[in-house]
């Protein structure tokens, strides 16, 4: 796993205040999605990184300040993309339905 806790993934140990953090979850239909991969797109488009996401739907990146593009894969589901802006000292909060 991710590290996830209850009610989300733990920053403990995590300085957020020199990190632009992106995280979340993968969910369908309310539910989280194991094994699901998330992929970081930067502003063009262009594959930056990949994850998959923990026992609890969970996922994580550590960033660049900027718009970023996160395309969920899982089976059974279409590409799903989300626009998030990370920024150092900031964590971004998404949650990707599919």
């Amino acid at each position: 796993m991710c590290g996830a806790t209850k009610g989300g993934l733990s920053l403990d140990g995590v300085d957020v205040a020199k990190e632009a953090i992106i995280q979340g979850q993968v969910v369908r239909g309310g539910e989280p999605v194991e094994n699901a991969y998330v992929r970081l797109l930067d502003r063009t488009g262009e594959f930056t990184a990949e994850v998959p996401t923990s026992a609890t739907g969970h996922f994580r990146f550590f960033a660049g300040p900027g718009e970023w593009t996160l395309r969920t894969l899982a089976p059974k589901a279409e590409p799903v993309d989300e626009k998030v802006t990370a920024a150092t000292g900031v964590v971004a909060e998404v949650t990707v339905s599919i």
